[in-house]
C-alpha cells in the first residue's frame, strides 16, 4: 500500500507565499510523475504542476512565473512553492503520484493525497 501525506496549507493574504509538501511512503518500487492538482469550490479538479522522474516540468498557464514545483533526489517527495498568491488560487490542493509498486514494480498505481486547503484572502 502506498500513501501520500501533504502539509503546508493555510490562510494567506493576497501577494503572500505558501509552500506545500508531499511525502510518499509504502511499498514503492519507483515513482514516475508527481504532481499537484487543485479543486476550487464548484469547479473541476485541475492540474497545477507536474514533474516527471526525468525532471520534465509542466505548469498550468495561470500559475506560470508564480509557482515552482520541485522534487528530491530520492524522488519520493515533492514540493509546491506558491508565491504572489491570488484569491483565485483558493482551493483544496491534492498531491498525486504515479507509483510502480509491488515486486519489481509490477503494479501501476495512481495515488492521491487527502488534500490540503489553501485560502487566499485579506
Amino acid at each position: 500500500q502506498v500513501q501520500l501525506v501533504e502539509s503546508g496549507g493555510g490562510l494567506v493574504q493576497p501577494g503572500g507565499s505558501l509552500r506545500l509538501s508531499c511525502a510518499a511512503s509504502g511499498s514503492i518500487f519507483s515513482i514516475n510523475t508527481m504532481a499537484w492538482y487543485r479543486q476550487a469550490p464548484g469547479k473541476e479538479r485541475e492540474l497545477v504542476a507536474a514533474v516527471g522522474s526525468d525532471g520534465m516540468i509542466n505548469y498550468v498557464d495561470s500559475v506560470k512565473g508564480r509557482f515552482t514545483i520541485s522534487r528530491d533526489n530520492s524522488k519520493t517527495m515533492v514540493w509546491l512553492q506558491m508565491d504572489s498568491l491570488k484569491s483565485e488560487d483558493t482551493a483544496v490542493y491534492y498531491c498525486y503520484a504515479n507509483v510502480l509498486g509491488g515486486s519489481g514494480g509490477s503494479t501501476d498505481l495512481a495515488v492521491w493525497g487527502q488534500g490540503t486547503l489553501v485560502t487566499v484572502s485579506s
